[in-house]
Protein backbone atom coordinates (compact mmCIF):
# COMPACT_ATOMS: atom_id res chain seq x y z
CA UNK A 1 0.00 0.00 0.00
CA UNK A 2 2.98 3.00 1.18
CA UNK A 3 4.86 1.70 -2.58
CA UNK A 4 1.90 1.95 -4.43
CA UNK A 5 1.04 5.46 -2.81
CA UNK A 6 4.18 6.97 -2.74
CA UNK A 7 6.07 5.06 -5.11
CA UNK A 8 3.56 4.27 -8.01
CA UNK A 9 1.00 6.98 -7.48
CA UNK A 10 3.13 10.07 -5.98
CA UNK A 11 6.38 9.76 -7.73
CA UNK A 12 5.01 8.17 -10.77
CA UNK A 13 2.64 11.47 -11.57
CA UNK A 14 5.32 13.83 -10.38
CA UNK A 15 8.90 12.43 -11.49
CA UNK A 16 9.04 15.09 -13.69
CA UNK A 17 9.44 17.75 -11.11
CA UNK A 18 12.55 18.62 -10.00
CA UNK A 19 11.79 18.08 -6.37
CA UNK A 20 13.66 17.26 -4.05
CA UNK A 21 11.16 15.05 -1.95
CA UNK A 22 10.05 13.70 -5.20
CA UNK A 23 13.15 12.47 -6.25
CA UNK A 24 13.43 10.94 -2.73
CA UNK A 25 10.71 9.01 -3.03
CA UNK A 26 12.38 6.47 -6.02
CA UNK A 27 13.82 4.71 -3.19
CA UNK A 28 10.97 3.12 -2.58
CA UNK A 29 11.30 0.96 -5.92
CA UNK A 30 14.33 -1.26 -3.98
CA UNK A 31 13.16 -3.83 -2.14
CA UNK A 32 15.62 -4.35 0.32
CA UNK A 33 14.46 -0.46 1.64
CA UNK A 34 11.05 -1.90 1.76
CA UNK A 35 12.33 -4.86 3.27
CA UNK A 36 14.28 -3.19 6.12
CA UNK A 37 12.00 -0.60 7.06
CA UNK A 38 8.93 -4.23 6.91
CA UNK A 39 10.92 -5.68 9.73
CA UNK A 40 10.98 -2.38 11.70
CA UNK A 41 7.12 -1.65 10.95
CA UNK A 42 6.28 -5.73 12.05
CA UNK A 43 8.71 -5.23 15.06
CA UNK A 44 6.80 -2.21 16.10
CA UNK A 45 3.29 -3.98 15.65
CA UNK A 46 4.37 -6.31 17.70
CA UNK A 47 5.78 -3.71 20.61
CA UNK A 48 2.43 -2.14 20.17
CA UNK A 49 -0.05 -4.64 20.38
CA UNK A 50 1.41 -7.22 21.96
CA UNK A 51 0.25 -5.90 26.09
CA UNK A 52 -3.06 -5.07 24.61
CA UNK A 53 -3.29 -8.78 23.03
CA UNK A 54 -2.04 -10.20 26.59
CA UNK A 55 -4.52 -8.24 28.76
CA UNK A 56 -7.60 -9.49 25.99
CA UNK A 57 -6.12 -13.63 26.80
CA UNK A 58 -6.01 -12.99 30.51
CA UNK A 59 -9.76 -11.26 30.67
CA UNK A 60 -11.47 -13.89 28.52
CA UNK A 61 -9.24 -16.54 30.18
CA UNK A 62 -7.35 -18.24 27.19
CA UNK A 63 -4.86 -19.78 29.09
CA UNK A 64 -2.29 -22.98 28.12
CA UNK A 65 -3.41 -26.36 28.84
CA UNK A 66 -0.27 -28.43 29.74
CA UNK A 67 0.27 -32.59 29.52
CA UNK A 68 0.29 -34.25 32.65
CA UNK A 69 2.77 -36.50 31.18
CA UNK A 70 5.21 -33.42 30.40
CA UNK A 71 7.87 -32.16 32.63
CA UNK A 72 6.32 -31.38 35.89
CA UNK A 73 8.30 -27.73 35.55
CA UNK A 74 5.93 -27.40 32.97
CA UNK A 75 2.53 -27.49 35.32
CA UNK A 76 3.36 -23.81 36.45
CA UNK A 77 2.78 -22.26 33.34
CA UNK A 78 -0.79 -23.74 33.23
CA UNK A 79 -3.20 -20.68 32.64
CA UNK A 80 -0.39 -18.39 31.02
CA UNK A 81 -2.35 -16.39 28.40
CA UNK A 82 -1.65 -18.47 24.77
CA UNK A 83 -2.67 -17.60 20.73
CA UNK A 84 -0.67 -15.19 20.73
CA UNK A 85 0.62 -16.14 17.28
CA UNK A 86 -2.70 -13.82 16.25
CA UNK A 87 -0.07 -11.14 17.15
CA UNK A 88 2.90 -12.28 15.01
CA UNK A 89 0.41 -13.23 12.46
CA UNK A 90 -1.49 -9.62 12.42
CA UNK A 91 2.30 -7.92 12.70
CA UNK A 92 3.14 -9.90 9.56
CA UNK A 93 0.34 -9.52 7.27
CA UNK A 94 -0.28 -5.85 8.06
CA UNK A 95 3.42 -5.19 7.80
CA UNK A 96 3.40 -7.10 4.20
CA UNK A 97 0.22 -5.41 2.94
CA UNK A 98 2.31 -1.68 3.49
CA UNK A 99 5.45 -2.57 2.01
CA UNK A 100 5.13 -5.04 -0.77
CA UNK A 101 4.22 -4.35 -4.05
CA UNK A 102 0.59 -5.83 -3.91
CA UNK A 103 0.44 -6.76 -7.92
CA UNK A 104 2.90 -10.02 -6.85
CA UNK A 105 0.81 -13.22 -7.67
CA UNK A 106 3.47 -14.94 -4.62
CA UNK A 107 3.05 -12.52 -1.91
CA UNK A 108 -0.37 -13.28 -1.96
CA UNK A 109 -0.25 -16.80 -2.57
CA UNK A 110 2.68 -16.95 1.02
CA UNK A 111 -0.16 -14.57 2.44
CA UNK A 112 -3.24 -16.65 2.31
CA UNK A 113 -0.90 -19.77 2.98
CA UNK A 114 -0.31 -18.29 6.29
CA UNK A 115 -3.73 -17.34 6.65
CA UNK A 116 -5.24 -20.81 6.28
CA UNK A 117 -2.26 -22.52 8.63
CA UNK A 118 -2.76 -20.17 11.42
CA UNK A 119 -6.89 -20.86 11.35
CA UNK A 120 -5.81 -24.58 11.32
CA UNK A 121 -3.92 -23.66 14.60
CA UNK A 122 -6.31 -21.24 15.59
CA UNK A 123 -9.35 -23.91 15.37
CA UNK A 124 -6.86 -26.42 16.95
CA UNK A 125 -6.42 -23.84 20.24
CA UNK A 126 -9.92 -23.11 20.45
CA UNK A 127 -11.27 -26.50 20.81
CA UNK A 128 -8.67 -26.96 23.59
CA UNK A 129 -10.00 -23.77 25.53
CA UNK A 130 -13.56 -24.84 24.31
CA UNK A 131 -12.65 -28.61 27.02
CA UNK A 132 -10.06 -27.23 28.98
CA UNK A 133 -7.67 -29.60 28.13
CA UNK A 134 -4.34 -30.25 26.34
CA UNK A 135 -5.59 -31.88 23.01
CA UNK A 136 -7.70 -30.18 20.24
CA UNK A 137 -8.03 -31.55 16.99
CA UNK A 138 -6.84 -34.76 16.13
CA UNK A 139 -3.96 -35.75 14.48
CA UNK A 140 -5.65 -36.64 11.16
CA UNK A 141 -8.24 -33.30 11.29
CA UNK A 142 -4.91 -31.25 11.33
CA UNK A 143 -2.90 -33.09 8.80
CA UNK A 144 -5.90 -32.95 6.28
CA UNK A 145 -5.93 -29.25 6.51
CA UNK A 146 -2.29 -28.90 6.38
CA UNK A 147 -2.70 -31.29 3.28
CA UNK A 148 -5.41 -29.30 1.24
CA UNK A 149 -3.59 -25.91 2.13
CA UNK A 150 0.01 -27.24 0.37
CA UNK A 151 -2.56 -28.89 -2.37
CA UNK A 152 -3.49 -25.13 -3.06
CA UNK A 153 -0.41 -23.80 -3.24
CA UNK A 154 0.43 -26.52 -5.59
CA UNK A 155 -2.63 -25.45 -7.75
CA UNK A 156 -1.38 -21.71 -8.32
CA UNK A 157 1.62 -22.14 -9.17
CA UNK A 158 0.23 -24.85 -11.74
CA UNK A 159 -2.15 -22.24 -13.08
CA UNK A 160 -0.06 -19.60 -13.15
CA UNK A 161 2.29 -21.81 -15.43
CA UNK A 162 -0.09 -23.48 -17.45
CA UNK A 163 -2.53 -21.03 -18.70
CA UNK A 164 -0.04 -17.09 -17.22
CA UNK A 165 3.62 -17.85 -18.88
CA UNK A 166 5.02 -17.92 -15.40
CA UNK A 167 8.20 -19.51 -15.79
CA UNK A 168 8.43 -21.64 -12.30
CA UNK A 169 10.27 -24.78 -12.93
CA UNK A 170 9.50 -28.00 -11.93
CA UNK A 171 12.78 -28.63 -11.06
CA UNK A 172 14.53 -29.66 -7.80
CA UNK A 173 17.55 -27.16 -7.10
CA UNK A 174 20.00 -29.03 -4.91
CA UNK A 175 22.71 -27.43 -2.79
CA UNK A 176 25.89 -28.15 -4.21
CA UNK A 177 25.19 -29.04 -7.32
CA UNK A 178 24.75 -26.65 -9.49
CA UNK A 179 23.43 -28.25 -12.61
CA UNK A 180 20.40 -28.51 -10.85
CA UNK A 181 19.54 -24.78 -11.04
CA UNK A 182 18.94 -25.43 -14.65
CA UNK A 183 15.22 -25.06 -14.72
CA UNK A 184 15.64 -27.93 -17.82
CA UNK A 185 17.96 -29.68 -16.57
CA UNK A 186 18.95 -33.78 -14.50
CA UNK A 187 16.61 -32.41 -11.78
CA UNK A 188 13.40 -31.73 -13.88
CA UNK A 189 10.46 -33.99 -12.26
CA UNK A 190 7.43 -32.70 -13.48
CA UNK A 191 4.34 -30.91 -12.05
CA UNK A 192 2.91 -33.86 -10.32
CA UNK A 193 6.08 -35.56 -8.96
CA UNK A 194 6.75 -31.59 -7.56
CA UNK A 195 3.05 -32.26 -5.77
CA UNK A 196 4.28 -35.06 -3.47
CA UNK A 197 7.59 -32.61 -2.75
CA UNK A 198 5.22 -29.30 -1.74
CA UNK A 199 3.43 -31.66 0.23
CA UNK A 200 6.53 -33.15 2.15
CA UNK A 201 8.07 -29.34 2.68
CA UNK A 202 4.83 -27.84 3.57
CA UNK A 203 3.68 -30.12 6.11
CA UNK A 204 6.79 -30.84 7.42
CA UNK A 205 7.66 -27.32 8.35
CA UNK A 206 4.71 -26.84 9.74
CA UNK A 207 4.69 -29.65 12.17
CA UNK A 208 8.45 -29.61 12.95
CA UNK A 209 7.89 -25.94 14.21
CA UNK A 210 4.96 -26.75 16.18
CA UNK A 211 6.65 -29.61 17.81
CA UNK A 212 9.57 -27.11 18.74
CA UNK A 213 7.13 -24.50 20.37
CA UNK A 214 7.86 -26.01 24.10
CA UNK A 215 10.09 -23.92 25.69
CA UNK A 216 9.71 -20.21 26.66
CA UNK A 217 11.17 -18.05 23.46
CA UNK A 218 12.62 -21.27 21.71
CA UNK A 219 10.39 -21.68 18.83
CA UNK A 220 10.43 -17.82 17.89
CA UNK A 221 13.99 -17.16 18.44
CA UNK A 222 14.43 -19.84 15.96
CA UNK A 223 12.56 -18.71 13.56
CA UNK A 224 13.94 -15.20 13.67
CA UNK A 225 17.40 -17.02 12.73
CA UNK A 226 16.03 -19.14 10.15
CA UNK A 227 14.21 -15.95 8.37
CA UNK A 228 16.74 -13.57 8.89
CA UNK A 229 18.80 -16.62 7.14
CA UNK A 230 15.66 -17.29 4.69
CA UNK A 231 15.63 -13.60 3.88
CA UNK A 232 19.06 -13.50 2.07
CA UNK A 233 18.33 -16.53 0.35
CA UNK A 234 15.06 -15.09 -1.16
CA UNK A 235 16.73 -11.54 -2.43
CA UNK A 236 19.56 -12.97 -4.07
CA UNK A 237 17.27 -15.54 -5.76
CA UNK A 238 15.46 -13.20 -6.80
CA UNK A 239 18.17 -10.71 -8.29
CA UNK A 240 19.28 -11.95 -11.45
CA UNK A 241 22.83 -10.33 -10.89
CA UNK A 242 23.39 -12.53 -7.54
CA UNK A 243 21.22 -15.92 -9.03
CA UNK A 244 23.90 -15.78 -12.24
CA UNK A 245 26.97 -15.55 -10.30
CA UNK A 246 25.97 -17.56 -7.25
CA UNK A 247 24.96 -20.54 -9.75
CA UNK A 248 20.71 -20.59 -8.44
CA UNK A 249 17.73 -20.69 -9.53
CA UNK A 250 16.66 -17.41 -10.82
CA UNK A 251 13.33 -16.52 -9.26
CA UNK A 252 12.44 -12.77 -10.30
CA UNK A 253 8.97 -13.46 -9.00
CA UNK A 254 10.11 -13.87 -5.74
CA UNK A 255 11.57 -10.33 -5.48
CA UNK A 256 8.78 -9.20 -3.17
CA UNK A 257 8.70 -12.09 -1.16
CA UNK A 258 11.92 -10.75 0.84
CA UNK A 259 9.66 -8.28 2.29
CA UNK A 260 7.49 -10.66 3.76
CA UNK A 261 10.25 -12.62 4.97
CA UNK A 262 11.72 -9.11 6.56
CA UNK A 263 8.54 -8.58 8.01
CA UNK A 264 8.70 -12.61 9.70
CA UNK A 265 11.65 -11.55 11.02
CA UNK A 266 10.87 -8.25 12.53
CA UNK A 267 7.52 -9.94 14.30
CA UNK A 268 9.81 -12.50 15.39
CA UNK A 269 11.88 -10.25 17.56
CA UNK A 270 8.52 -8.18 18.43
CA UNK A 271 7.12 -11.73 20.20
CA UNK A 272 9.88 -12.66 21.76
CA UNK A 273 9.90 -9.72 23.89
CA UNK A 274 6.72 -11.25 25.08
CA UNK A 275 7.57 -14.86 25.26
CA UNK A 276 11.21 -14.48 26.52
CA UNK A 277 11.53 -16.68 29.99
CA UNK A 278 9.32 -16.16 31.64
CA UNK A 279 7.01 -15.77 29.19
CA UNK A 280 4.01 -13.75 28.84
CA UNK A 281 2.01 -15.32 26.38
CA UNK A 282 2.63 -18.41 24.29
CA UNK A 283 2.03 -18.13 20.79
CA UNK A 284 0.03 -21.48 20.53
CA UNK A 285 -0.68 -23.71 17.13
CA UNK A 286 -1.87 -20.61 15.64
CA UNK A 287 1.43 -19.53 15.47
CA UNK A 288 3.37 -22.24 14.74
CA UNK A 289 1.81 -23.28 12.49
CA UNK A 290 1.56 -20.03 10.80
CA UNK A 291 4.82 -19.64 10.92
CA UNK A 292 6.37 -23.21 9.92
CA UNK A 293 3.56 -22.88 7.02
CA UNK A 294 4.78 -19.52 5.91
CA UNK A 295 9.14 -20.69 5.98
CA UNK A 296 7.94 -24.03 3.45
CA UNK A 297 5.44 -21.84 0.85
CA UNK A 298 8.98 -19.29 0.58
CA UNK A 299 10.87 -22.43 0.55
CA UNK A 300 8.68 -23.88 -2.21
CA UNK A 301 8.48 -20.42 -4.16
CA UNK A 302 12.15 -19.51 -4.62
CA UNK A 303 12.96 -23.55 -4.82
CA UNK A 304 15.12 -23.43 -1.69
CA UNK A 305 13.24 -26.78 -0.60
CA UNK A 306 16.48 -28.87 0.12
CA UNK A 307 18.28 -25.79 1.97
CA UNK A 308 15.38 -25.38 4.11
CA UNK A 309 16.85 -28.30 5.66
CA UNK A 310 19.93 -26.65 6.56
CA UNK A 311 18.41 -23.12 7.43
CA UNK A 312 15.82 -25.00 9.99
CA UNK A 313 18.21 -27.42 11.30
CA UNK A 314 17.04 -26.88 14.72
CA UNK A 315 13.65 -27.59 13.57
CA UNK A 316 14.91 -30.62 11.56
CA UNK A 317 16.29 -31.84 14.98
CA UNK A 318 13.43 -31.96 16.80
CA UNK A 319 11.04 -33.65 14.42
CA UNK A 320 13.37 -36.23 13.87
CA UNK A 321 13.68 -36.84 17.44
CA UNK A 322 9.91 -37.30 17.41
CA UNK A 323 9.99 -40.10 14.53
CA UNK A 324 13.18 -41.70 15.71
CA UNK A 325 11.55 -42.09 19.20
CA UNK A 326 8.09 -43.28 17.83
CA UNK A 327 10.10 -45.53 15.22
CA UNK A 328 12.36 -47.33 17.77
CA UNK A 329 9.86 -48.07 20.15
CA UNK A 330 7.38 -49.37 17.22
CA UNK A 331 10.27 -52.15 15.98
CA UNK A 332 11.71 -52.99 19.72
CA UNK A 333 7.65 -53.34 21.13
CA UNK A 334 7.41 -55.37 18.10
CA UNK A 335 10.48 -57.60 18.17
CA UNK A 336 10.65 -57.94 21.93
CA UNK A 337 7.42 -56.67 23.46
CA UNK A 338 8.44 -54.27 25.45
CA UNK A 339 9.04 -51.07 23.47
CA UNK A 340 12.42 -48.95 24.28
CA UNK A 341 12.90 -45.17 24.11
CA UNK A 342 16.30 -43.32 22.59
CA UNK A 343 15.02 -40.34 24.52
CA UNK A 344 13.70 -39.74 28.02
CA UNK A 345 11.16 -37.92 26.21
CA UNK A 346 10.40 -35.66 22.88
CA UNK A 347 10.86 -33.42 21.18
CA UNK A 348 14.23 -33.51 21.77
CA UNK A 349 14.40 -30.01 24.20
CA UNK A 350 11.73 -31.97 26.55
CA UNK A 351 14.48 -34.69 26.75
CA UNK A 352 17.41 -32.61 28.32
CA UNK A 353 14.55 -30.88 30.26
CA UNK A 354 14.45 -34.28 32.10
CA UNK A 355 18.24 -34.55 32.16
CA UNK A 356 17.66 -31.71 35.21
CA UNK A 357 19.04 -28.56 32.54
CA UNK A 358 17.46 -25.51 33.32
CA UNK A 359 15.09 -24.02 30.48
CA UNK A 360 17.13 -20.81 29.46
CA UNK A 361 20.04 -22.96 28.91
CA UNK A 362 18.43 -25.27 26.68
CA UNK A 363 17.10 -22.16 24.88
CA UNK A 364 19.95 -20.44 24.18
CA UNK A 365 21.90 -23.66 23.10
CA UNK A 366 19.52 -24.27 20.97
CA UNK A 367 19.63 -21.07 19.18
CA UNK A 368 23.46 -21.60 19.30
CA UNK A 369 22.71 -24.31 16.98
CA UNK A 370 20.35 -22.11 14.73
CA UNK A 371 22.87 -19.63 14.36
CA UNK A 372 25.39 -22.27 13.04
CA UNK A 373 22.75 -23.64 10.71
CA UNK A 374 22.36 -20.64 9.56
CA UNK A 375 26.00 -19.56 9.19
CA UNK A 376 26.78 -22.71 7.49
CA UNK A 377 23.78 -22.41 4.97
CA UNK A 378 24.81 -19.10 3.56
CA UNK A 379 28.39 -20.76 3.51
CA UNK A 380 26.93 -22.95 0.96
CA UNK A 381 26.47 -20.25 -1.75
CA UNK A 382 29.93 -20.52 -3.22
CA UNK A 383 30.14 -24.37 -2.64
CA UNK A 384 28.71 -24.60 -5.88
Amino acid sequence: MIYYVLYELFYGHFKDKDWYVVKALNVFQYVTFRTAYASITALLLSLLFGGKLIEGLRRWNIGQQIREEGPQGHMAKRGTPTMGGVLIVGSVIGSTLLWARLSSVYVWTVVIATLLFGAIGFADDYYKMAKQRSLGLTGKQKLLGQLLVAVGVWVVLFILTKYFASDYSWNVSIPFLKATADPNGKSFIGPYFYLVLIIVVLLGSSNAVNLTDGLDGLAISVTFIAMTALTGFTYLASDARWARYLELTHRPEAAELTVFCGAMAGASLGFLWYNAPPAEVFMGDVGSLAIGGAIGTVAVLTKQEFMLLMVGGVFVIEALSVVLQVGVFKMTKRTTGTGRRMFKMTPLHHHFEMQDWKESKIVFRFLILAILFALLSLSTLKLR
